[in-house]
């Protein structure tokens, strides 16, 4: 059973049994007065995979840029998401609409994988030579020079 999910094992197995015999999500939510929403899902899901429906998978299946957008173009030029997710094996037809959505808003790139977590840290700077500090050095008392002296014609001038 999903950690996520608002129905128990028993209901799930219940509502899968309810499903064979022909009731359909809203006739068996009703009937075990459970919310349409989940029964809805795992009907959906039952659809697709049968009495599987009621295993979890151990892993988190991933799916290469290549297959989502062909499951996507597809989706968009009139294919069924359900008869989509059956073909490609997806655990739920909820795949197809997401990733939709996600190339709706962003094109290619919203399908593509993203880095997760943080960012690495950018390398330390390489020491500085002696020679380098020398000239680092110059330009901060250059600078300070020209400061000072632009304050001294000002207040020459009567400004400051």
């Amino acid at each position: 059973m999903r950690a996520q999910s608002t129905l128990t094992g028993q209901q799930r197995t219940r509502l899968v049994d309810l499903f064979e015999q022909g009731h359909g999500y809203k006739a068996a939510a009703n009937r075990l007065a459970v919310g349409k929403h989940a029964v809805r899902r795992l009907f959906q899901r039952w659809q697709l995979h049968g009495t599987l429906s009621l295993v979890e998978k151990p892993t988190k299946q991933t799916y290469s840029f290549e297959t989502k957008k062909e499951i996507v173009d597809r989706f968009i030029a009139g294919e069924a998401k359900t008869a989509l997710a059956v073909e490609f094996q997806l655990s739920s037809p909820d795949l197809v609409r997401k990733w939709a959505g996600l190339w709706r808003a962003g094109g290619d790139d919203g399908l593509r994988p993203k880095r997760r977590g943080r960012p690495k840290r950018s390398p330390a700077p390489e020491p500085l030579t002696r020679e380098e500090k020398l000239l680092r050095e110059n330009q901060l008392l250059k600078a300070e020079n020209a400061y000072l002296k632009k304050l001294r014609d000002l207040r020459e001038q009567g400004h400051a």
